[in-house]
């Protein structure tokens, strides 16, 4: 599933809270950005249609809406779509780039120790 970076941003509040209205994400988006309601609700439609979110309830005439999709049925093909475009498919330079430019905290590097022992035994 495609997913443009504004509908990308919306999905983001579904994977945070449990259900939402359009209203209720409409005021939560425009904390960070200027849209208008019917741009928020044109998003949250596409998003219906393409199956990421789904109609939870609805109370009177509010529809409220959750995630259709876990955050990772996103964000693992967009992740090696972005190595195999950025970096042809090589992923040294991004660990290079995790290691040195970005902030780990010692609980991501352990996080990564413990993927990195998990491969090795894999593969051997």
């Amino acid at each position: 599933m495609r997913l443009s970076e504004f509908e990308l941003e919306v999905m983001q509040l579904f994977w945070v809270c449990a259900q939402l209205s359009a209203p209720e994400a409409h005021q939560e988006i425009i904390k960070n950005k200027d849209v208008t309601y019917s741009t928020v609700k044109t998003i949250i439609d596409r998003l219906e249609k393409k199956g990421a979110i789904k109609r939870t309830s609805q109370k009177g005439r509010t529809i409220f809406y959750g995630a259709a999709i876990q955050s990772d049925d996103i964000k693992q093909p967009l992740i090696s779509s972005f190595i195999k475009k950025v970096f042809g498919g090589e992923t040294r330079p991004l660990f290079n780039h995790l290691v040195n430019e970005e902030k780990l905290s010692r609980d991501d590097i352990a996080y990564l120790e413990e993927l990195l022992e998990k491969k090795k035994k894999e593969l051997d």
